[in-house]
């Protein structure tokens, strides 16, 4: 289960991913739920891979990739705030952008891990859905309990949990103060 400070940065690291999507020029087609779930989840292992604990949402495998309900809620409370509209970041959320853009700003795993956010959504963003799923499902992963074997989602069962990163032991994370926390609710309409 996330923690309250977790499910702030997540949301607020959340609508930061859709304001990069916004971005970029050509984005391979209108944003969906599974372009969206693919991005995080892309995103969240290349955290967990390089010891970094920056988003904290549990993905399962679905029949079109990773898909995680947390970012399923997330999405809805955020449109609920209305900080974002159906994909789009709203002016209520420029707020969240420019706190995040501060956090980072002279904190080195911070700026490593919207690096790596950046990173995925300029790689992958361009892509269209059935792309992008297949990125995802050529992905390896390794059982817990056998953390030699690969094995690529594709070939995974549906409905496998497949990331929970609360059980993955990582050296850095994103952090926010309760100053931090405190100010980006109030910013999410908390």
């Amino acid at each position: 289960m996330r923690k309250l400070v977790e499910v702030t940065s997540d949301r607020a690291l959340l609508i930061y991913t859709l304001h990069l999507m916004e971005s970029i020029e050509d984005s391979g087609g209108l944003m969906s739920d599974v372009k969206l779930q693919q991005l995080l989840f892309l995103a969240e292992l290349q955290m967990l891979g390089k010891g970094f604990k920056g988003l904290h949402w549990e993905f399962v495998r679905f029949p079109y990739g990773a898909f995680s309900k947390d970012v399923n809620n997330d999405l809805l409370f955020l449109r609920r705030k209305e900080r974002i509209q159906n994909f789009d970041v709203t002016g209520d959320a420029e707020g969240v952008i420019e706190l995040v853009d501060q956090v980072v700003n002279g904190h080195e795993v911070n700026e490593q891990i919207l690096d790596i956010i950046r990173s995925v959504v300029e790689t992958y963003g361009p892509q269209d859905t059935s792309e992008i799923m297949s990125s995802v499902e050529a992905v390896e992963l390794s059982p817990a309990d056998n953390p030699e074997q690969k094995l690529a989602i594709r070939d995974i069962s549906f409905h496998t949990i497949m990331l929970v990163p609360s059980r993955v032991e990582t050296t850095e994370s994103f952090t926010l103060s309760a100053a931090q926390t405190k100010t980006f609710n109030k910013a999410m309409g908390y």
